[in-house]
């Protein structure tokens, strides 16, 4: 751990409130930040200190003086938490886990990030489930789950709303959203998904018009829910088979994007009707398809996806239900207004944009634009009431795959690359203004924190934060 001019910015900064980060994407789940974080830094350059911490892919949740994280440490699945001055760890517990989950090839079963109310700390493990601790570490309530059915682990993080907990558990079979009462860990209601598959966005609330309402990303739809007992307000059509991106919210309007493999416009896969494949495929003529029995191609790459139940076998019902979603399936970022009930898709979409769009990145939303950076490292810019593009797909030097949703603090833009590189982009021109690339030299797959003019940024074995 490193400590570098620690003692003279104690001495230096003056007194003032602190912010807090008290979920994925900070306050509201909107990825904005407070404070004037530095545009250039490094493990040399403006670092306030570095610490090593357990592997995990989950973001900073941060309340007063202390972070907390989970990760993966000598096979258990862990909930840490550090000094915001100094990043020294101050407690760790472990989840009672039997088993941890399969992830991803890249992914973790550490994903999920924390959340909290300032007095309760909640962690969700997919391996687990859900536990609740003071700021101390001590232990409060716990509701064991099962893991959800979908091989590349759970992703999307709990969120606190109304003295709730909400967790949106959607898989491959069995989809559910649950709300908790976050003092006792009771079951407060519970939403039947189960048309939904694999997701692995975190719900946003959004706030409009003296209202709350909960929003859930979705396969092929984007649906609301009420706080109060879970009941259906509306539903948009227009999402791609898997969510991964979270909304935001700004200028009165819901931002949303979403993006998966085979939902663009000419490259869309298309599967023929299971009786067509069938006859050619199923060699045992069994009126059952294995993985074998799909030939090479796109569709074979996903055949654990058609495999809703995962015994080996892909029934009539499975095809045809995956075979529609790639039919339906949308890419695009667009926004809705409030206001609607029912299906909204035809009546409350403001606008649309269906081109170079980000993956698993979440969009931010600042000074009248919405930015999202696809892999590869294309950024775009949106007016965010007109949707009109400011810029669109243009290069920032700095390839690779992004995992890390977007932050925004001080007139700036923050995002970060898998390989590292984070971008910092001008919120207030009219092009495309790269300020800075700063190396970090680790891979990323968290998104940052910024507090108070200083930005956090877990690693693939580090949490290091940033300050002038």
């Amino acid at each position: 751990m490193k400590h570098l001019g620690l003692a003279f910015s104690l001495l230096t900064v003056p007194c003032l409130a602190e912010s807090n980060w008290p979920q994925f994407r900070g306050e509201g789940g909107l990825g904005l930040g407070t404070g004037k974080p530095p545009v250039e830094f490094s493990a040399e350059k403006n670092v306030k200190w570095q610490t090593e911490v357990p592997l995990g892919h989950s973001s900073p949740c941060i309340w007063g003086d202390k972070i907390a994280l989970t990760g993966l440490a000598d096979g258990k699945l862990v909930t840490f938490c550090l000094n915001k001055a100094d990043g020294r760890e101050i407690w760790r517990v472990a989840a009672p886990a039997s088993k941890v989950e399969g992830t991803h090839r890249i992914g973790s079963p550490a994903a999920p990030t924390c959340c909290t109310d300032g007095e309760r700390l909640i962690a969700y493990f997919g391996s687990y489930g859900v536990q609740a601790y003071d700021w101390s570490g001590k232990e409060l309530w716990k509701k064991p789950l099962p893991a959800p059915v979908v091989e590349f682990g759970t992703s999307s993080s709990p969120i606190i709303v109304d003295g709730k907990v909400i967790i949106v558990a959607d898989q491959d079979v069995g989809s559910y959203m649950l709300a908790l009462d976050a003092k006792t860990g009771a079951e407060v209601w519970r939403v039947d998904r189960s048309e939904f598959r694999r997701g692995f966005a975190t719900p946003f609330v959004w706030k409009h018009d003296g209202i709350e309402e909960l929003v859930v990303c979705g396969s092929l739809w984007l649906r609301s829910y009420d706080i109060q007992d879970g009941k259906q307000r509306w539903s948009a059509r227009g999402m791609a088979r898997v969510a991964n991106a979270s909304p935001v919210a700004a200028d009165g309007l819901l931002l949303v994007s979403s993006w998966n493999v085979g939902g663009d416009e000419g490259e869309r896969i298309e599967m023929e009707p299971f009786e067509a494949f069938a006859a050619v495929q199923d060699a045992d003529k069994d009126g059952l398809l294995t993985l074998d029995e799909f030939p090479a191609g796109p569709v074979k790459g996903r055949y654990s996806q058609i495999d809703a139940d995962k015994d080996g076998k892909v029934t009539k019902p499975e095809y045809e239900y995956v075979r529609g979603m790639f039919a339906d399936a949308v890419n695009q970022v667009f926004a809705i207004k409030p206001g609607g009930s029912g299906d909204i898709t035809d009546t409350h979409v403001v606008w649309q944009q269906n081109k170079h769009l980000p993956y698993v990145s979440s969009p931010v939303a600042v000074n009248g634009r919405i930015f999202t950076m696809k892999s590869g490292g294309l950024a775009s810019a949106y007016e965010t009431r007109s949707g009109s593009p400011i810029y669109q797909a243009e290069r920032v030097d700095a390839s690779g795959d992004y995992y890390a949703s977007a932050v925004a603090a001080d007139g700036r833009v923050y995002v970060i690359s898998q390989r590292g590189t984070v971008v910092v982009l001008d919120a207030t021109s009219d092009k495309l203004n790269v300020l800075a690339r700063n190396d970090l030299k680790a891979p990323v797959f968290a998104s940052p924190a910024v507090v108070d003019g200083v930005i956090y940024i877990r690693t693939d074995k580090q949490v290091m934060a940033f300050g002038e």
